[in-house]
């Protein structure tokens, strides 16, 4: 029952009118790539599309759109992908060229965008750290994750008939074990050992296990 909040109005910025939302909340465009240089999803970005096709096509494999909170990089990281898939180059002039041929250059969206690719472009992020960049990104996902399950279970604290609340604890409890053992698979994937444990266990499961 999380609802999104509706769109915002704030200060101009340099990106224009328009405003992104994440799921904590609405964030002034002008502070969406406050200094790329520390966003790690910039950094990432940046990295993919300095990347080799092999290496590109890894990450595009195991990353989804929603590992990214910014609703822009969410995007730019969709059209570098379908770069990717048709085999066509995704070095930053090239998706700025998509950007044009597919009409989402236009308007504070295509602003918003061509903004985003260009400070992506100018982050720093090495290649050869992409896979390090990817595995942090979904970290931050999967810990987002958990923020939203609790907000959703206050909510249903609140909201929910009393035969459905345990039913519903145990749906959240399931999609977050799935996020667990996903984080596990991408950082084994991508080359770092997980944090959670080697088998993808969360320390519950662990303790289980103890005699």
């Amino acid at each position: 029952m999380i609802a999104a909040g509706a769109a915002p109005s704030g200060p101009d910025s340099c990106y224009g009118e328009v405003l992104d939302e994440t799921a904590e909340g609405p964030v002034d465009a002008g502070d969406l790539l406050d200094d790329p240089r520390t966003d790690v999803e910039a950094l990432c970005l940046c990295s993919l599309l300095w990347s080799s096709s092999s290496v590109a096509r890894t990450i595009t494999g195991t990353l989804t759109r929603s590992d990214f909170e910014r609703p822009v990089y969410r995007e730019l990281f969709e059209l570098i992908a379908a770069q990717i898939e048709a085999g066509k180059p995704h070095d930053p002039a090239s998706v700025a060229a998509a950007l044009t041929q597919t009409g989402r250059s236009a308007g504070h969206r295509g602003m918003q965008l061509s903004r985003a690719l260009s400070d992506a472009t100018m982050a720093g992020g090495a290649p050869e750290a992409v896979g390090h960049y990817a595995i942090t990104v979904v970290c931050a996902a999967y810990r987002r994750g958990f923020h939203a399950a609790a907000t959703s279970l206050t909510e249903a604290a609140e909201q929910l008939p009393q035969d459905q609340l345990f039913e519903h604890l145990v749906s959240i409890g399931r999609a977050q074990r799935t996020a667990t053992q996903r984080l596990a698979d991408v950082s084994s994937t991508l080359g770092r050992p997980p944090i959670i444990g080697a088998s993808g266990n969360t320390e519950l499961d662990t303790a289980k296990e103890q005699p």
